[in-house]
């Protein structure tokens, strides 16, 4: 089993590095494999619309974006890590998302995801929250901790000082753990995941006759 964790901010090391670190230390311990996908701060360019990946299932831009659906094809889970920009997750975790669920939302189906956002001080629900919007539009079982999935720095050894952050990020881990182990187990049991409908398109638009 493999947990694909994405660092969403610029500083590779930074607040948000130690909580996910925190998750892969314990993800590792537990004897599932635990890959950091850095995002860096390379130019990464948001959704355009043009609806060209619908019939490739890639992405048309040619950065970062496909390689990580890629990886996510073989990842079994997801933890997506964010600083707190304006109380509001990085815009460079925003666009690899919308652009990675939008041209390989096949490679997230059914797989446990979970957030977590770092912040000094505020905006840490708020940016928790617009991530885990991603989970729940795609048939992904959300996992939670004890406590909601946050730590606080300013930098990354104050982040280390956050000793109940630590702790939910280990909790955070473990149930992760649990549930990809429920999952394999219910598939041995020949429990596959449910079969979707045909998905029906309707805005709030209406002409009166």
């Amino acid at each position: 089993m493999k947990v694909l964790l994405v660092n969403g901010s610029s500083h590779k090391n930074g607040c948000t590095f130690t909580a996910l670190n925190e998750v892969a230390r314990i993800l590792i311990q537990e004897g599932v494999e635990a890959e950091i996908f850095h995002l860096g701060n390379a130019e990464l360019r948001d959704c355009c619309g043009c609806n060209a990946c619908k019939s490739t299932g890639e992405c048309v831009f040619n950065d970062m974006v496909n390689d990580f659906i890629a990886r996510a094809k073989e990842a079994d889970g997801f933890v997506f890590g964010t600083p707190v920009y304006f109380a509001h997750p990085s815009g460079r975790i925003l666009s690899l998302l919308d652009r990675a669920f939008y041209a390989g939302g096949y490679a997230f189906a059914y797989k446990p995801g979970a957030a977590i956002a770092s912040a000094r001080r505020s905006g840490t629900t708020a940016s928790f929250d617009v991530l885990n919007k991603y989970f729940t539009i795609a048939n992904m079982p959300v996992v939670s901790s004890n406590y909601w999935n946050n730590i606080h720095g300013k930098v990354a050894d104050e982040a280390k000082q956050d000793l109940e952050g630590l702790q939910t990020m280990r909790n955070l881990a473990r149930n992760m753990v649990w549930i990809l182990r429920c999952i394999e187990a219910g598939k041995q049991k020949g429990i596959e995941a449910p079969q979707q409908e045909a998905r029906i398109y309707t805005n709030f638009i209406r002409q009166d006759l």
